[in-house]
């Protein structure tokens, strides 16, 4: 019995070891034949075509805010910007709004909020606040006091 134990002990690992070399050293049974079809193409492995292709899901969208003034234009600034504006309503001013791609839009201004300043002239226009260059009343530029 222990001739029996001391035997198996022996070549278990002998074996184990002998068969994972030569599994390094050897291709597989199926590829031998292709080695032999196509010779040195046969080194490069192709993986296995899976069943289905897998597809990345699109990036979440993420919501976007445009803001009309920076952050920053909390204060005196804003205020000072909502006085001259309320008042130019109350007293029906005739305005002149150039904005950024040199467009001109003339009438009265309806009313404001934030972002925009709806201006109501030949027809009613809707003038988001970042597209605004500059704006002045319709008499101011040019017509200085003749002396």
């Amino acid at each position: 019995m222990n001739k029996r134990i001391a035997r198996e002990t022996s070549t278990t690992p002998l074996t184990a070891a002998s068969a994972s070399s030569t599994a390094l050293l050897e291709p597989p049974a199926h590829l031998e034949n292709k080695i032999k079809e196509n010779g040195a193409k046969a080194n490069e492995v192709k993986p296995a075509p899976s069943a289905r292709k897998h597809r990345p899901h699109p990036p979440a969208v993420t919501a976007r805010h445009f803001i009309a003034s920076s952050p920053e234009d909390h204060g005196s600034n804003r205020q000072a910007e909502l006085f001259y504006l309320q008042k130019q309503i109350q007293l029906q001013t005739q305005m002149v709004i150039i904005l950024e791609d040199g467009a001109r839009v003339q009438g009265v201004i309806e009313w404001y909020d934030r972002n925009s300043i709806k201006v109501r002239g030949k027809s009613r226009v809707l003038v988001y606040k970042s597209a605004i260059k500059y704006l002045y009343k319709a008499g101011e530029i040019g017509s200085a006091p003749e002396e």
